[in-house]
């Protein structure tokens, strides 16, 4: 299975614009610049949407996961923050870091963990991202 997004960008790295668009549609010619990602303008940059790759991809998995033993969850909350830092002249994703809080009334506490970090190291973003992925993940039984 293959899933294609492109870009295009005009002009110099700080006067200039893109746009980004999904193969599905959902993303459309969705503007981006510089500002969006370095600064405070309102709007997408990549990092953030390898966050939210990131974040949906883990709540499948960890549903996924949850299901192979038995457990199904009411809900699984993820929120993942992606770290962009200047290292040697560039930029370089550092880190992505999971916030995730399940609720799982009933479900056996220890199991729940055990399915949680197996889907932080096995999700397919996860083993993508050529970072540290870190996770704080609460749960509710």
């Amino acid at each position: 299975m293959k899933r294609k997004a492109s870009a295009l960008w005009q002009g110099g790295l700080k006067d200039g614009k893109g746009v980004v668009s999904t193969g599905s549609g959902t993303l459309k010619d969705t503007p981006y610049n510089f500002n969006m990602r370095f600064g405070e303008d309102k709007g997408t940059n990549p990092e953030e949407l390898v966050a939210a790759a990131h974040a949906g991809c883990f709540a499948m998995a960890f549903s996924a996961i949850l299901g192979e033993s038995g457990i199904t969850p009411a809900s699984i909350g993820a929120n993942a923050t992606v770290t962009l830092v200047q290292v040697d002249g560039g930029f370089a994703v550092t880190g992505s870091h999971l916030d995730v809080v399940v609720k799982a009334p009933g479900a056996d506490k220890s199991k729940v963990e055990a399915a949680g970090n197996a889907a932080k190291a096995g999700c397919p973003i996860s083993k993508l991202l050529n970072c540290t992925v870190t996770m704080e993940l609460t749960v509710e039984v």
